[in-house]
């Protein structure tokens, strides 16, 4: 019977306790019955960066087209083969330029033929020029026979001035059908690799109203990326800036770059390419607002190893600051209530468990932590989600 007793006591003295725990735990919560989030300062490397997307393209490459008409006869490279420059790449069948050429040249040995003989009659108009001279010197001939052998003098060199004009125009036209059939044997303007092959052998180009595209030779090494940055940000990048980059590709790895250049107008959209010059109303309406204007900004990078490739898409990083073993907190756990922009609000829990609201100047940003340049020390403690305090 004493055993119970005592068992009943114990267990009294036990829910005594646990009611106490709870109301005190209770009393702790704030009004709305949450409890409250804390974090730490820490000190740790920051970064404030603009990151951006991007795609990759060759620094340097050039199109291959076709000059002269004709059918493929022969295609040399195929894509990924290494070219050098003046390489032989593609023959187009020459045949119809051949045959322009050659009567080109039969049409200048016509002419040269017509030139000697009006050469030869030269020759005889002048020996009647000068007998009809002699004899009119002598009385023995008309004053209109001697007109009539000079004039027909000058009628024969005028026809030889004729034939050397047209044998010049010959050749000129000769000198353009032989750069013709040259058109059809195309070399490699530059060295690089064969990124994209658009024609076959056997296809037929038709280069009288523009030039056929038939391949495209690009120098993988340097790498250029166009960064599209919008204009929100694009006041924070500079030329020269550092900056970063990765691929989908690469993994963690990362290129490192500088801006090379900011192009000062952003890209046309292809819906107001054909469109005409709209009011100033229109253009500062509701839909044109609601775009979001992106402009480019161009990274080189050196490719010795060929990870990069063409058309990749990029996260860009440009590296406006860098701080290394600062004291840093996260965003959520400053209020901007305070005047100036690197003047925030703290709210520090000390030791005692009260809550005091402190000023901080902060310093760079990540967009998840904030550097703080002062108004706290390693290790305090602040709430997030708290109301503002008035006091301790």
């Amino acid at each position: 019977m004493k055993r119970s007793s005592n068992t009943r006591r114990l267990l009294l003295c036990s829910l005594g306790l646990l009611s106490l725990g709870a109301l005190l735990a209770w009393k702790t919560l704030p009004a709305g019955g949450d409890p409250l989030s804390t974090v730490t300062v820490t000190r740790t490397d920051i970064e404030s960066s603009v990151t951006a997307l991007g795609t990759l393209q060759p620094r340097r490459y050039v199109d291959v087209g076709a000059q002269a008409s004709g059918q493929i006869r022969k295609l040399h490279v195929e894509v990924g083969d290494q070219v050098k420059e003046g390489q032989l790449l593609v023959e187009i069948d020459p045949s119809t330029q051949q045959a322009k050429l050659d009567a080109g040249r039969f049409s200048i040995d016509n002419l040269k033929a017509q030139l000697d003989e009006q050469k030869a009659q030269y020759q005889l108009a002048e020996q009647q020029y000068k007998r009809q001279r002699d004899l009119a010197a002598g009385g023995a001939t008309r004053e209109e026979d001697v007109q009539s052998a000079q004039a027909q003098l000058k009628v024969t060199q005028a026809r030889i001035d004729m034939y050397r004009a047209q044998i010049r125009q010959a050749q000129a036209s000769l000198r353009s059908d032989e750069a013709e059939l040259g058109y059809t044997r195309i070399y490699a303007p530059m060295a690089g690799t064969v990124v994209a092959v658009d024609a076959r052998e056997g296809q037929t180009l038709n280069a009288q109203q523009q030039t056929p595209l038939i391949l495209r030779i690009a120098k993988l090494s340097p790498m250029t990326v166009w960064a599209q940055v919008s204009e929100a940000d694009i006041g924070h990048v500079k030329p020269g800036m550092s900056a970063y980059f990765t691929t989908l590709a690469g993994g963690k790895r990362r290129w490192t770059s500088s801006v090379r250049q900011i192009l000062p107008v952003p890209p046309k959209p292809l819906d107001q390419s054909s469109q005409g010059g709209g009011s100033p109303a229109s253009a500062s309406g509701s839909g044109a607002s609601s775009k979001v204007v992106l402009y480019t900004v161009l990274l080189d990078v050196d490719n010795p190893d060929n990870a990069l490739m063409a058309e990749m898409t990029t996260q860009v990083f440009f590296v406006a600051g860098r701080a290394s073993k600062v004291l840093t907190v996260p965003v959520a756990a400053l209020d901007d209530h305070a005047d100036g922009n690197d003047l925030r609000i703290a709210q520090v829990l000390d030791s005692k468990g009260k809550i005091n609201q402190r000023q901080v100047r902060t310093g760079l940003s990540d967009r998840l932590r904030v550097q703080v340049l002062d108004g706290l020390a390693e290790g305090e403690r602040l709430l997030i989600g708290a109301p503002a305090a008035s006091g301790g």
